[in-house]
């Protein structure tokens, strides 16, 4: 299992790496599959929380999941939007937005920040549900991509060199693994602790689906865009029943 574990944090996080790549070294910016794949992963990310995580950490812990699923949702929104300046997955990247140097480097923390929590996330939900971690694992890889397109274009749009952008996009992207390694770290507890941590996780979750990703995609250019969080959602149910009739 810890193999497994190191293998899709190390898949998430050359992910991210590579997406910053794309900025750094061709300097375009693919908006719309950037569009598409937030959505895919917004709607996929919603669907397993409200119809997997959740429901686990109750059926765990009962009504106190609530709390912790409100405190998962606020850490991330304290990283991501009070310590920092409201981001957007791609909106920087345009020529005509000029970053500040201070705003880039707030805004490179709270994307380090949340990829942290997705290694974390990826690492937990595989060691005390497998299935539910893939799921995890599958929504976060979806969107990784474009937030290492994100984090390099906030960087080049601030005047940073080419060297510095790569490095801080490979550091945010280095940070998913680095949550994995402290998921991994978390000894085997019960399945009331489990509960606790399903439920921080679903907090966190449900943030980065609405409060992240989906009015991204409510504002994009690109039409179909808010089409495809719904194929997201498909996407997830067909995953989960693949994963369910295969393992089981």
């Amino acid at each position: 299992m810890t193999a497994l574990i190191l293998t899709l944090g190390l898949i998430a996080t050359i992910a991210e790496i590579l997406g910053g790549l794309i900025i750094i070294f061709t300097k375009k910016w693919p908006q719309k599959f950037q569009d598409y794949l937030l959505a895919l992963g917004a709607g996929f990310i919603v669907a397993l929380v409200l119809t997997q995580l959740i429901p686990e950490s109750i059926r765990s812990i009962g009504e106190t999941a609530s709390i912790l699923i409100m405190l998962g949702y606020a850490t991330l929104h304290f990283f991501e939007h009070s310590l920092v300046p409201h981001l957007h997955f791609g909106e920087e990247t345009h020529t005509e937005h000029i970053v500040s140097k201070t705003a880039s480097y707030s805004i490179f923390f709270g994307l380090f920040t949340h990829a942290f929590f997705d290694g974390m996330a990826i690492s937990i939900g595989l060691k005390f549900n497998y299935i539910i971690g893939l799921l995890l694992f599958i929504g976060i890889f979806l969107h990784k991509f474009p937030e290492g397109m994100t984090v390099a274009s906030v960087i080049s749009a601030s005047g940073k060199k080419v060297s510095t952008s790569l490095l801080l996009a490979s550091l945010v992207g280095l940070a998913t693994f680095a949550g994995v390694l402290v998921g991994l770290g978390i000894p085997q507890i019960s399945e009331k602790a489990t509960g606790f941590l399903f439920a921080f996780i679903s907090g966190i979750g449900l943030y980065v689906g609405t409060t992240d990703l989906i009015p991204e995609i409510n504002n994009s250019k690109t039409k179909l865009a808010p089409i495809v969080v719904f194929i997201g959602m498909l996407l997830f149910y067909m995953t989960s029943d693949f994963l369910h009739k295969t393992i089981h």
